[in-house]
């Protein structure tokens, strides 16, 4: 049996309105939102009194989902430094393939995003960089070159 495809990726943010207009401006579109407790949550995540909101955003192609998680019990934890460098294990990112990086850094510096290195070129085929967004998001964009 195989997988039929990846269906979201989930981050867990303290300020889900911030992240939501983070996303947003970055070019994701609202799929819908809503509220989550009760015995569903409790027993997948294996804790007691899950009380979440969550916004579920897709790329507009509509196959990416990103479902931006805020919890109001159990209070999230925070693990390990505040902002994490790159390579810390188990640490990961969510890239995005963007058709003006320049414009697309400026826009998100607005929310506060902060770039992590530079701006580089792989060879003659992506403009990369990596920045941080909200909740220590690390979030990084390729423009296609040529």
């Amino acid at each position: 049996m195989a997988i039929q495809r990846m269906d979201n990726v989930a981050v867990v943010v303290d300020d889900l309105e911030a992240a939501v207009a983070f996303f947003t401006d970055l070019g994701m579109e609202v799929e819908g939102r809503g509220e989550i407790e009760g015995s569903v949550p409790d027993g997948m995540l294996g804790l007691d009194g899950v009380r979440t909101a969550i916004a579920m955003l897709r790329t507009p192609d509509g196959h990416g989902k990103l479902e931006l998680t805020r919890f109001h019990s159990p209070a999230a934890v925070a693990v390990g430094p505040p902002d994490p460098p790159p390579h810390t294990l188990g640490l990961h990112r969510v890239m995005f393939a963007v058709d003006d990086l320049d414009d697309t850094v400026a826009r998100l510096r607005r929310h506060g995003a902060e770039l992590i290195g530079e701006v580089v070129r792989y060879e003659n085929t992506y403009r990369l960089c990596e920045l941080r967004g909200p909740s220590g998001i690390l979030v990084a964009l390729a423009e296609p070159v040529g």
